[in-house]
């Protein structure tokens, strides 16, 4: 599992679901899709996994590194997911979970709008490249395409009960992909 914040608190939070499935989590906190990209090589394919999750994109809509580019976002994400393909690393694409807007700048508009967008993009390109996808989004934000309440503390990062959540999406598709 490679991200940001969300898997870096997933591997604190619940430490046991990496432990007790043999997975590995590589999540730093604020990081974007360029950051990720470029530790790409030391964080997945020099381990020489089966498979890696990749989760981004909420920071790069927060701007936390620079004005949003859903292309560009969505480039970083085909760049890593090449890479782990030429290297023959099984590809699994997830959806960047839900959020109404980013406590640590208010500036930002259009949230929702802007993950249900380059989550559909995230979710085609998996699927016309054959690569497998985790939809997080879809069971864990409320009426108003947020992230549920009772699954996080800031409206961003998900709580141990978003992670339980995470984690029965996430090994169902796992289990699928590396047999």
């Amino acid at each position: 599992f490679i991200g940001n914040s969300i898997t870096e608190g997933w591997v604190r939070i619940h430490s046991d679901f990496f432990k007790s499935n043999n997975y590995i989590g590589r999540g730093i906190g604020g990081q974007t899709s360029p950051q990720l990209l470029s530790r790409f090589r030391e964080d997945v394919l020099n381990l020489k996994p089966k498979a890696v999750v990749i989760n981004i994109g909420t920071n790069d809509i927060a701007e936390n590194t620079g004005s949003y580019n859903e292309d560009f976002t969505l480039g970083n994400i085909m760049s890593m997911a090449e890479l782990a393909k030429a290297n023959k690393i099984k590809v699994i694409l997830s959806s960047v979970t839900p959020a109404g807007g980013y406590p640590w700048i208010t500036t930002i508009t259009d949230v929702v709008q802007k993950i249900t967008s380059v989550n559909k993009k995230i979710e085609a390109y998996a699927k016309e490249n054959k690569f497998a996808y985790i939809d997080y989004f879809s069971v864990m934000c409320d009426e108003n395409g947020a992230l549920k309440s009772n699954l996080g503390n800031d409206g961003v990062h998900p709580n141990e009960e978003g992670y339980i959540i995470m984690e029965e999406v996430a090994n169902a598709v796992i289990k699928k992909v590396v047999k």
